[in-house]
C-alpha cells in the first residue's frame, strides 16, 4: 500500500463529488488524494466503501456461503479459516502500477485472481461481512512515519485476529517489527 496520490478504479465507481474524475476507456483515476499519512486514511476509506457496498452483491454472499458449505452450524472459527485461506490461496498477489496506488472492488480482484495488500484485504473483508463477521483494516508500518502495507483483523470471541493473505502465514500472524499502525473498523 503505497502512499497514494491518484487511485485507479477499474470498474464504474460511486465516487465523492469532490474528486476530479477522468476516464480512459475503462479506467477512472482520481485526482486530489493527498499524500502521505492523509491519503492512507483516504485509501482505507475507499476500502471501506468497497466492502460496505460489496458485502451484500449477490456474487460475494454466494461465494462465501459456497466456501462455507458443509462446515458445522455456529463453527464461525472455522468460517473465518475457509474464506481466509480461499483468499491467501486463490488470489495470487501482484503489485500496484508503478507509483499509482490502486484499488479494485472485491468482484475485480475476484476476475482478475488476483491483487495487493488492499485488494485482498477488501475481498476478504466483503467475503467475512456477507457472513455477518465484523472486520477492520489495519495499516501499518516499519518505519515511524511510513504506512506500507494494510491487512484485515476479524473479530472473533471479542478479540481481533490478524488476517494477512499476502503472505504464507496462518491466522494470527502479524509482521515483525511494526513501528506504525491505524485501524479503520469497516
Amino acid at each position: 500500500m503505497a502512499s497514494p496520490r491518484q487511485v485507479t478504479n477499474r470498474i464504474f465507481p460511486t465516487l465523492p463529488q469532490t474528486h476530479k474524475v477522468e476516464s480512459t476507456t475503462s479506467t477512472y483515476r482520481m485526482h486530489g488524494i493527498p499524500s502521505g499519512l492523509d491519503g492512507i486514511r483516504a485509501t482505507l476509506n475507499y476500502m471501506r466503501d468497497y466492502v460496505n457496498q460489496y458485502k451484500t452483491h449477490k456474487n460475494i454472499r454466494e461465494l462465501a456461503l459456497q466456501l462455507t458449505r458443509g462446515l458445522p452450524q455456529k463453527d464461525f472459527d472455522a468460517e473465518i479459516k475457509a474464506l481466509f485461506n480461499y483468499v491467501q490461496n486463490n488470489i495470487r498477489y501482484v503489485k500496484d502500477v508503478h507509483n499509482v496506488e490502486t484499488i479494485q472492488t472485491p468482484l475485480k480482484t475476484l476476475e482478475y485472481g488476483q491483487g495487493d495488500c488492499d485488494d485482498k484485504s477488501t475481498l476478504l473483508a466483503a467475503l467475512l461481512q456477507s457472513l455477518g463477521h465484523p472486520t477492520r483494516f489495519h495499516a501499518l508500518g516499519f518505519k515511524p512515519e511510513h504506512i506500507s502495507h494494510v491487512l484485515l483483523e476479524v473479530k472473533a470471541d471479542n478479540k481481533w485476529i490478524a488476517l494477512d493473505s499476502t503472505e504464507p502465514h496462518m491466522m494470527g500472524w502479524l509482521p515483525p517489527h511494526i513501528k506504525k499502525s491505524i485501524y479503520l473498523k469497516v
